[in-house]
């Protein structure tokens, strides 16, 4: 009788327990719904998000649509271009042609760039991964707009940019550019005998299995691929054209939510580059001087609540993203849109904020 007692109270409390977590859960579900379903309308171009917790998804959902011209909704599994969110995916490789010993982080770029004007700088690999080169962004100049339709070799691109006078001296400052990210996809392909591509697909998107991640195209026929929107006045159109050769290694890459969990995932496992390696990719890098520049090696250093996260988001024409990892809980926030015109910044943010809230996580 003390047996089935005991067992009956166990049951109990186990069926409590599961109750309580469902109506938690629910409650997380319902306020997640609400910072959404206010950003992205049924009859507006639309967003996915994902939220994790140790790798199991708790939280997936698609809203607007995917296609406003034949009023296709969105859809969990839409294809997005994700922008400079594409710079992780950049930084991870040159650490693996680290791993294999085909370059060093402290590698002056004119190794592999012998006429680049570095004008008496020091300018490594290190300074490119960081943003404290002091070469200034190529998109930031006037007349690289004048070419968005043109297909350019990596190199022609380089020679566009490299004679613009640097916005200041190597390591003495921080300022987020592309034209770094895009000499690094350049240093890629020199070292690994591939294109840029090429090397994301054999050595990050086969291994992980990222069978709905590409660099982008605008030809190839993409299953579930979402259309891009930006807006004027509150009327939406198709984005305009912009050559994939410009984004390059900043910025030309194409997933899903599962494929960047799956991405997510692979880097906390140290699956694609050592636990040493990704140390130095989630430091809080510093300039000569010493101050922090709250950026890493493709991911920035933030916080929120007092809670340590590791972040990025994309911007491309018709497109824009923002992921959200916070380390100390194994909880990864991913929201991707199909209109430059909404971005998704401030909701992934709120989104982190209410889980650290409800989970009372704390540093």
């Amino acid at each position: 009788m003390k047996f089935i007692i005991q067992r009956t109270l166990r049951l109990i409390f186990i069926g409590l327990l599961f109750l309580s977590t469902g109506q938690a859960q629910g409650q997380l579900e319902t306020k997640i719904d609400s910072i959404l379903q206010s950003k992205y309308k049924s009859d507006t171009p639309g967003a996915v998000a994902l939220v994790s917790k140790n790798g199991e998804i708790i939280y997936k959902k698609a809203f607007g649509k995917a296609n406003l011209e034949l009023e296709i909704p969105m859809a969990t599994n839409n294809v997005f271009k994700i922008g400079s969110m594409t710079k992780q995916f950049t930084a991870i490789s040159i650490i693996i042609l680290q791993e294999q010993g085909k370059l060093n982080l402290d590698d002056e770029i004119t190794t592999y760039i012998p006429d680049y004007p570095t004008q008496g700088q020091k300018i490594t690999i290190h300074n490119l991964l960081t943003h404290t080169s002091g070469i200034k962004s190529y998109t930031s100049i006037k007349a690289f707009y004048e070419r968005t339709k043109n297909d350019l070799s990596p190199i022609e691109l380089i020679n566009f940019f490299k004679n613009e006078t640097p916005d200041f001296n190597s390591g003495s400052d921080y300022k987020y550019n592309n034209s770094g990210y895009f000499i690094l996809g350049h240093i890629i392909e020199l070292v690994s005998n591939q294109s840029y591509a090429e090397f994301i697909e054999d050595h990050i998107f086969q291994p992980l299995k990222m069978s709905s991640s590409y660099y982008g195209s605008f030809s190839k026929i993409i299953s579930h691929r979402a259309s891009g929107y930006s807006s004027k006045k509150q009327s939406f159109f198709n984005a305009s054209y912009l050559s994939l050769t410009l984004p390059y290694a900043a910025g030309s890459l194409m997933s899903t939510v599962d494929d960047l969990l799956k991405w997510q995932q692979a880097i906390k496992n140290n699956t694609l580059i050592s636990q040493e390696s990704k140390n130095s990719v989630f430091t809080n890098h510093r300039l000569d001087d010493g101050a922090s520049i709250n950026y890493g090696y493709g991911w920035n250093i933030k916080s929120i609540s007092d809670v340590t996260t590791y972040e990025h988001g994309g911007a491309i024409p018709g497109f824009k993203s923002m992921g959200v990892y916070i380390p100390s809980e194994d909880i990864y926030v991913v929201v991707l849109t199909n209109c430059d015109c909404n971005s998704p910044t401030k909701a992934t943010r709120k989104i982190a904020e209410t889980i650290i809230s409800e989970f009372s996580i704390k540093n």
